[in-house]
């Protein structure tokens, strides 16, 4: 039996009354009724969270996504830099991505992607970016605004940062200068760092040890299952393994842990990465936490028992399943769990790829 680390209980205490599901117990298994849908949360960023909660929203109605919130580019570095706030690039798409196919849902989600065209300051601003921000300032509640937004969109399901102050990712970066292959130098930067040429060796968090966000904490310890992944891997989903109070609860939660891999390495970031390589550098940012399910691509996957070996260290068994669209190819989105391959839980679909790294943010 794990026992509740200080720091989460006084974490969990701090959500508000009427913003948190069930009370957390100890990890074990979760008696689940007949008939109920499953509480799923999903963390990452970009492309990759996006493509996975459009097809999570058509398995279950109790779906949150925990969003990072470390990204610098574009619209969302610019009102970052600008404004102080949260960059609300990743929590629109996740929002975009939550909208229902009726026509409500979809006029909304192609309204909120919008970005304005110009020669002058509103030139790329996304409309969804800039009425994020604008309730942040009425309300002064990320989490309310946020499910505000929600509410006017008819999203199925739940947007919440990872953390409630804008973070930066630097990384140390092995041959960043091509005329010193082996040197390690620092990049600073989240559209930086998923760019960058070289190895990346690791990442951390300006500042270190930033505060989760309580309703976050809330939602990884309630849940029936957690989705780690998949997206670009250094920038998207290890930063969730950064913030300590989250990470915890990654931990502690009775949840079962699915791990969802890549299609390919992503140009810069992983590239040359296996997918076992993926696995390893997770465990060096993690070395405590477990994992239930590690899913792949069958097509993506060369070497079959060094993946197995790599998932047991995490406690994980490996799902091999045709995830990838019919002609094998992420397509121009990377858009990932396609609505036809039966995975885990009975119903969930699945595939990954990394996201593209554009900074379009």
């Amino acid at each position: 039996m794990t026992r509740r680390t200080p720091r989460l209980s006084r974490l969990r205490r701090a959500v508000p009354d009427g913003r948190t599901g069930r009370p957390a117990e100890t990890r074990g298994a979760r008696p689940r009724r007949r008939g109920t849908q499953p509480k799923v949360v999903a963390l990452g960023g970009g492309m990759g969270l996006s493509a996975s909660l459009a097809a999570l929203r058509r398995i279950t109605g109790d779906l949150t996504a925990v969003v990072t919130v470390a990204d610098d580019g574009g619209s969302s570095g610019r009102l970052r830099d600008e404004l102080g706030v949260l960059p609300p690039g990743d929590l629109r798409k996740a929002l975009a991505a939550l909208c229902g196919d009726d026509d409500w849902g979809q006029t909304w989600s192609r309204v909120i992607q919008h970005r304005f065209q110009s020669q002058g300051d509103l030139h790329e601003h996304a409309v969804g970016n800039l009425l994020i921000v604008a309730l942040w300032e009425q309300l002064g509640d990320h989490v309310l605004a946020l499910d505000l937004v929600g509410r006017l969109l008819g999203a199925h399901g739940r947007v919440l940062p990872m953390s409630a102050v804008p973070l930066e990712l630097e990384a140390l970066v092995k041959g960043h200068d091509p005329e010193r292959p082996d040197e390690i130098g620092t990049v600073r930067g989240q559209a930086t760092v998923a760019l960058t040429p070289g190895e990346v060796q690791s990442v951390h968090l300006l500042p270190n040890d930033p505060p989760a966000v309580p309703e976050a904490v809330a939602a990884v310890l309630d849940a029936d299952w957690v989705v780690l992944g998949p997206g670009s891997w250094f920038s998207s989903v290890i930063p969730h393994l950064l913030v300590p109070e989250l990470l915890d609860a990654l931990i502690e939660t009775k949840a079962r842990r699915v791990l969802p891999l890549n299609l390919a390495p992503q140009p810069g970031e992983t590239e040359g990465f296996s997918p076992q390589r993926h696995l390893e550098v997770l465990g060096r940012h993690a070395p405590k936490l477990a994992l239930d399910v590690v899913l792949a691509d069958e097509a993506a996957v060369p070497d079959r028992d060094s993946l197995a070996d790599a998932a047991q260290r995490f406690g994980a068994a490996v799902e091999l399943a045709p995830v990838a669209r019919p002609d094998g190819s992420p397509g121009t989105t990377r858009s990932c769990w396609p609505p036809r391959t039966t995975v885990f839980f009975g119903c969930m679909e699945g595939s990954a790829h990394g996201d593209d790294g554009s900074g379009e943010g």
